[in-house]
């Protein structure tokens, strides 16, 4: 299989000291229990009811802190994690969107968490995690209709041999990666501060792993720990 390894600038650790990520690589197989992420994604939300991690409060600050440093604004673009678990506690619940996804946004709830999904296959050259210079072309839609922009000189994005991938470190997703149930190559990138336990953040990745192997039983998934220091 194809495992992934995303490189990750040096100028990451002064904006983020600490910061480690568990990549996750997935040779995708056929989807014989659809129902998995959808089941996930309802027992997520409903264990918000009950207070959520004990790390979240401190890890959704965490990652804020690190959006101001590079120049973003939490209030209007938060983390991936944080403005799905607002979403949550605004709605009681999220609507299923696909199997894949679904699972993933259920890891990304229970652990507070961000967790990106992508479709490998669409990636050209390894993912890595830099600081834009401004001039890369992040692909989006607008108005209903393809469209491109550019990062902002100084934000974190994710982006490949193309162009962006993912605008505000995890903020918004871009289009032309984007992954679905259909994907044959996946890769699942689940990003911590040392605000949440490191214990904490494999279990989020195993328990995405065995979610997947449920999902999908012949699929062949390998994880790696990454962008850890010392």
């Amino acid at each position: 299989m194809h495992t992934v390894l995303p490189s990750i600038d040096p100028a990451i650790a002064d904006l983020a000291p600490g910061f480690r990520a568990l990549s996750i690589s997935v040779d995708a197989a056929e989807i014989v229990n659809p129902h998995i992420g959808a089941d996930a994604l309802n027992r997520a939300c409903q264990s918000l009811s009950t207070g959520g991690a004990p790390w979240a409060e401190a890890h959704l600050q965490a990652w804020g802190e690190v959006f101001r440093r590079f120049g973003a604004k939490p209030q209007r673009t938060p983390c991936s994690a944080e403005a799905l678990l607002k979403r949550v506690r605004r709605d009681q619940q999220l609507p299923s969107i696909d199997p894949v996804v679904d699972l993933y946004n259920a890891i990304s709830i229970q652990y507070a968490v961000p967790v990106g999904g992508e479709n490998l296959a669409a990636y050209a050259g390894t993912p890595r995690l830099v600081v834009a210079d401004g001039t890369e072309l992040f692909d989006t839609m607008k108005d209903g209709a393809p469209a491109h922009e550019s990062p902002e000189q100084g934000e974190v994005v994710w982006r490949d041999d193309i162009g962006v991938t993912c605008r505000r470190w995890n903020w918004r997703q871009g289009v032309r990666t984007r992954l679905g149930a259909d994907a044959r190559q996946m890769w699942f990138i689940l990003e911590s501060l040392p605000a949440m336990p490191l214990a904490a953040l494999h279990q989020a990745g195993e328990q995405l792993t065995q979610g997947l192997h449920l999902m999908m039983p012949g699929a062949t998934i390998e994880s790696r720990l990454v962008g850890v220091e010392g």
